[in-house]
């Protein structure tokens, strides 16, 4: 199937937004994204070709098309000539709309771990959890986990494990309605989400953006605060860094902040 859409999938997929994404040999990319088994391979700058789905309204959407790119990068490139050199050396690189549910649990588990760490994770919380599809697994809906809850401790997941648990029971018995943040604003998002036992600022910031559309978000780690640091001259707490570039970057600071992580890279 062919999907007609202005993406670059090296950075949208190999950026470290999703975690269940790995490039082949042949340049293309295989990952899981509703319990299917999917391979994205480039064909044009505005092409992709995909199989193992034929959701062609589902995978655009996932692969940010309702975004209109062009006129994101016109505004946070107006905001900051800076980032206008990363877009223009980048172009396509669009922000996934990742499930709800499978975004904050990986997040969860996102803290205090690198890209690889991350994803070695949930790897193993889908091979021991989720549904078998044959070479890969699904990620596991929450009664999947509690079902067998007793294998948490072959995951690996060190201190993360108690929270994991605790979080699946949550959104399995009801207590904690995931869906109710897609009606949330920003502000109300990101503070009740960092209610849940295991959420940080900076995994609020993440989960808004990849997950519930916050377009504002503007996560920070280590990397982003020496860019901010070196680039800018702005230091101090988490909630300064990541004010300060909500403000500078406006509605679009999540993509601007995308630029601004893979700098290295894009230089």
């Amino acid at each position: 199937m062919r999907i007609d859409l202005k993406v670059s999938l090296d950075p949208t997929l190999g950026c470290g937004q999703a975690h269940r994404w790995h490039k082949s040999d042949d340049s293309s990319w295989e990952g899981v994204w509703r319990d299917q088994v999917i391979v994205m391979k480039q064909l044009s700058p505005e092409s992709v070709e995909v199989t193992g789905t034929d959701d062609r309204t589902g995978i655009t959407r996932y692969l940010g098309g309702d975004d209109d790119l062009d006129e994101i990068i016109t505004e946070i490139s107006r905001r900051d000539g800076y980032v206008a050199g990363l877009a223009e050396r980048c172009p396509g690189m669009r922000i996934l709309r990742q499930d709800h549910w499978e975004c904050l649990a990986t997040y969860l588990l996102a803290t205090n771990a690198n890209v690889a760490r991350i994803g070695q994770m949930v790897e193993s919380v889908c091979n021991h959890f989720g549904k078998d599809l044959g070479s890969r697994h699904g990620f596991p809906t929450p009664k999947q986990i509690l079902d067998k809850a007793e294998c948490i401790g072959e995951c690996r997941l060190g201190f993360r494990e108690k929270r994991f648990i605790t979080l699946a029971d949550r959104v399995e018995s009801g207590d904690l309605d995931v869906e109710a943040f897609t009606e949330m604003d920003y502000d109300s998002c990101v503070r009740e989400l960092q209610g849940i036992n295991g959420v940080g600022p900076k995994v609020a910031d993440c989960v808004a953006l990849f997950a519930f559309e916050h377009m504002e978000a503007f996560p920070v780690d280590a990397r982003i605060s020496k860019v901010m640091e070196n680039i800018y001259g702005v230091i101090g707490s988490y909630k300064t860094v990541s004010a300060c570039g909500r403000d500078k970057f406006g509605e679009y600071a999540g993509y601007a902040q995308e630029f601004l992580y893979h700098a290295d890279f894009i230089e």
